[in-house]
């Protein structure tokens, strides 16, 4: 069987930097990812990998990143659409420039990487892996734009699925993940959130409740390597029943 051939955006470090991490590692995949800047630990990683790993720098709100990867990979069989943002700001308070910056990278950003591809994911009966999050059914105050823009990612996942059985989409909630951006958010949301909800995002930080990348990148490249069509188009967290096959044993 030939190798896996990945395009992964938002790359260089915690979620994406994992899930790539363990396609080299465990599914002698190639991939290319996609990320505004490198990091150390994506470079440690392309030393490590050579050739399997072709890194594309650049903003993938721009669709001409998006085509450069494919120029480097035209016939990809999976894509891990996992670049984010999140913008607090209370709905009384909204900033349009806010929205806008959210839903141009987590909505928008998704059709640069994805519609170009899918001839190639058709072609090789690929998947597509939607990195959601809890947030998109959530409600949790000051995150209004990122619950509605990861919501409105959940919607092209399972519409996606819909018009395109031979392509197998997948939206997973990959959990409180223990990344840059999670400490970020850590410092951040108590200024936005309720008391109740500063303290249970403080008391699950404490308490060593966030998720590896690891863990739930494993999932994340099991199922864009291997992910059954029966899953396509629902939403489902990393290590709920639907995910059982595809975590590290």
């Amino acid at each position: 069987m030939s190798s896996p051939q990945v395009i992964i955006t938002g790359a260089s470090k915690g979620i994406g930097l994992a899930t790539a991490q363990v396609l080299l590692e465990v599914y002698d995949a190639k991939v290319v990812s996609i990320s505004r800047s490198t990091t150390p630990e994506l470079e440690a990683l392309k030393a490590k990998f050579g050739d399997k790993l072709v890194v594309v720098l650049g903003d993938v709100s721009d669709p001409e990143v998006s085509l450069e990867a494919l120029k480097v990979m035209p016939s990809p069989t999976g894509l891990v659409l996992n670049a984010a943002i999140c913008l607090f700001g209370r709905v009384e308070k909204c900033d349009p420039s806010d929205w806008r910056k959210t839903f141009e990278l987590n909505v928008f950003s998704l059709f640069h990487t994805l519609v170009p591809a899918i001839p190639a994911l058709r072609e090789n009966k690929g998947r597509v892996v939607f990195v959601s999050s809890g947030s998109a059914v959530g409600k949790t105050t000051g995150m209004a734009s990122y619950n509605a823009s990861k919501a409105a990612m959940n919607a092209v996942c399972r519409t996606f699925a819909n018009e395109e059985p031979d392509i197998a989409s997948f939206a997973v909630h990959p959990g409180m993940v223990e990344t840059e951006m999670q400490l970020n958010f850590l410092k951040s949301a108590p200024a936005h959130l309720s008391p109740a909800e500063a303290d249970w995002v403080a008391s699950v930080h404490s308490s060593g409740q966030l998720v590896k990348p690891e863990d739930s990148g494993y999932v994340l490249a099991s199922l864009v390597v291997k992910g059954s069509s029966d899953l396509s188009g629902q939403f489902f967290s990393w290590n709920s029943p639907e995910a059982q096959p595809y975590m590290k044993k």
